[in-house]
């Protein structure tokens, strides 16, 4: 197997080399794409975006970019015209495959959530306004067969929940929570994610012998907790590998008897439930079909019902002049998402439901925290998922959640709870 010698970061081992991405799993990753003149332009943008950051970009030949100090985290370009040509043929995505491939690593020493963080901190501000204006010409968009129709959910879903049931056990906590957790001083994880469930629950307001819906099971964390508390629970995934552990783990917890682990679209979903429960699912809906989830969310709440909903953020501007874009993210992480901007939940509430908000939660800085305790998990996991997985996915996977960190730590993204309800009074 080929492969790219690099400066090992933490948790890398300096014997055991970037593999070259194998062409059957990662068609056309290995080699960077060619094109002279994109790649001059984007390594002119990326030294003047960087040259302003608190970081320290170092080349082979020893030249150093950066405003940061010999303390700042270090970016090492192993291969500077690769990085720059993947670059110049799509910014959005080859930053990342840069990395997955060893065309740039960190520094020793450096942990790569620390290095991503000041380029998230300006991530508005990195390319000038000028060229801004002519993203439209340049940028690939989301593709059409991976909008979230009925008919192209399920693979979405399917591309990145049912990579394997052992994958995820490996990082998340006891509860198999894959979202934000919420931390209060001595918290183990485990605490923290079940005081995050309980946040929702207590929005939605879910008691003895209630019905509530779930949208989203996960793996079925939530769905115990509300049967823990004596109701009853209808909860929905596209997830094959997620319905079969769900279904294990309320068995388990005794409560299987209560619990309903449907594979159902949102869409198709029929009845009217007392409470209605969705964990950062609607990120995965897509802009397109946000009036249809708002309004699924209302016809399916009994009179007199809450909602409970927990959703990833960004700000409205930057989700305006993103939610076109085909990112890194989209390509290898989750096909088909978006995140929506507090006002856009709030506008469509108003455009398409008789809900509003009426309480809220932000949990941002404990997604960052959150990130970081799944990525050391991870690292240290990865020895047992060695052989399901290579070495790409483990780079790929490391920069999925390193990015996202990063992310919340700068306060580009953040994450709230929100509990939804009718008004009591009507005009």
């Amino acid at each position: 197997m080929t492969t790219v010698h690099h400066n090992p970061g933490r948790h890398e081992d300096a014997r055991f080399p970037v593999p070259r991405p194998d062409e059957a799993h990662w068609p056309g990753l290995a080699t960077a794409p060619r094109s002279p003149l994109r790649a001059a332009v984007a390594e002119r943008l990326f030294r003047h975006a960087v040259s302003t950051l608190p970081v320290r970009v170092e080349s082979p030949d020893g030249t150093v970019l950066g405003a940061g100090d010999r303390d700042a985290p270090v970016m090492r370009l192993v291969h500077p015209s690769n990085v720059f040509h993947r670059l110049g043929a799509d910014a959005k995505i080859g930053f990342g495959e840069a990395y997955m491939t060893g065309d740039w690593t960190t520094g020793p020493g450096t942990d790569l959530a620390d290095l991503l963080t000041p380029f998230a901190a300006r991530m508005s501000s990195l390319v000038h306004p000028a060229f801004q204006r002519l993203r439209h010409l340049v940028e690939r968009t989301q593709p059409i067969g991976e909008e979230n129709t009925k008919e192209n959910s399920r693979h979405n879903i399917s591309r990145h929940y049912d990579l394997s049931n052992q994958l995820f056990e490996a990082f998340l906590d006891e509860t198999m929570s894959y979202s934000s957790a919420w931390f209060e001083p001595g918290d183990s994880f485990e605490d923290a994610q079940r005081r995050k469930i309980d946040g929702v629950l207590d929005l939605a307001r879910v008691g003895q012998g209630m019905h509530v819906l779930e949208i989203g099971s996960g793996w079925g964390g939530l769905a115990i907790r509300a049967a823990q508390r004596g109701a009853r629970v209808t909860t929905l995934t596209l997830s094959s590998e997620q319905q079969s552990l769900a279904r294990s783990r309320a068995a388990d917890a005794g409560v299987d008897h209560l619990v309903d682990v449907q594979l159902c679209d949102y869409r198709d979903a029929r009845g009217r439930y007392d409470a209605v429960v969705s964990v950062e699912m609607i990120e995965a809906v897509g802009e397109k079909f946000w009036a249809t989830y708002f309004t699924a969310l209302d016809t399916l709440l009994a009179p007199g019902g809450r909602v409970g909903l927990q959703s990833i953020t960004m700000p409205h501007d930057r989700m305006m002049a993103t939610r076109r874009s085909y990112t890194w993210i989209h390509k290898y992480v989750f096909p088909g998402g978006i995140i929506p901007s507090i006002r856009s939940i709030e506008d469509n509430l108003a455009a398409h439901t008789s809900l509003s908000v009426v309480e809220r939660r932000d949990l941002g800085p404990h997604y960052a925290h959150t990130l970081h305790l799944w990525r050391d998990r991870f690292l240290d996991a990865w020895p047992t998922l060695d052989g399901a997985f290579d070495g790409t996915f483990r780079r790929m996977w490391e920069f999925y959640l390193a990015y996202c960190e990063a992310g919340f730590r700068s306060g580009y993204l953040g994450v709230s709870q929100l509990g939804l309800a009718r008004n009591p009074f009507p005009a």
